[in-house]
C-alpha cells in the first residue's frame, strides 16, 4: 500500500490557498503550570506568517512572554474524504508597534467583515485599543487533503451531522 501521508501533504502554493481561503484557528500557547492553553482565534495570513490581534493582557500573550513556543492549527471538512488542515508550530513575536498593530486590524477587519474605508476608522480604532499583535514565526508546517485520497464522497451522519448541515 501507497504511503499515504505522502500522498495527501499540501504544497507550499496549496497551504497558502488554505489558510488565506479559511476564517479559523485554533492557537496553543504554555500556561503558567504547563498545561496546554488553547484558544480559537480569527487571523491575518500575510507574508508567510499568522498574525493575531488580542488585548496586551489576555492569558494568551501572558503565556507567550514567559514561553513564545506558540502552534496554530486551521481545519476544514465535515467528512473524512474531505479533512484539510494545516498546523503551523514556531515562535511567537509580539509586537506592540502602533503601526503594525493597525495594519493587522485592517487585514483582519478586512478578513471578516468588508473592504476598510476612512467612514469604518472608528469600528477598527475600537479592534486596535489596548491590542498587541503576535506574529507566529514558523519553524514546522504540517499539512493534509484527503481530497487528494479520491474517496468516494462519504455521506454526513452521526448526531452531529444536524449542527452541520447534514
Amino acid at each position: 500500500m501507497a504511503n499515504q501521508r505522502g500522498q495527501i501533504v499540501m504544497s507550499d502554493a496549496e497551504v497558502d490557498a488554505f489558510l488565506t481561503e479559511q476564517r479559523s484557528s485554533t492557537c496553543a500557547s504554555t500556561g503558567p503550570s504547563g498545561q496546554i492553553h488553547l484558544v480559537a482565534m480569527w487571523y491575518a495570513w500575510h507574508d508567510g506568517h499568522i498574525w493575531l490581534e488580542t488585548k496586551g493582557k489576555s492569558q494568551k500573550v501572558q503565556n507567550l512572554r514567559r514561553d513564545p513556543r506558540m502552534s496554530v492549527l486551521v481545519e476544514a471538512g465535515h467528512t473524512y474524504d474531505e479533512l484539510r488542515g494545516v498546523s503551523l508550530e514556531g515562535t511567537a513575536a509580539i509586537v506592540e508597534d502602533p503601526d503594525v498593530v493597525w495594519d493587522v486590524c485592517v487585514r483582519i477587519f478586512e478578513r471578516y467583515n468588508a473592504p476598510y474605508t476612512e467612514e469604518l476608522r472608528p469600528i477598527v480604532e475600537i479592534m486596535a485599543k489596548n491590542r498587541v499583535v503576535v506574529r507566529l514565526d514558523v519553524e514546522r508546517v504540517r499539512s493534509w487533503d484527503h481530497r487528494k485520497l479520491g474517496l468516494d464522497p462519504i455521506p454526513l451522519g452521526g448526531t452531529t451531522a444536524p449542527s452541520v448541515g447534514g
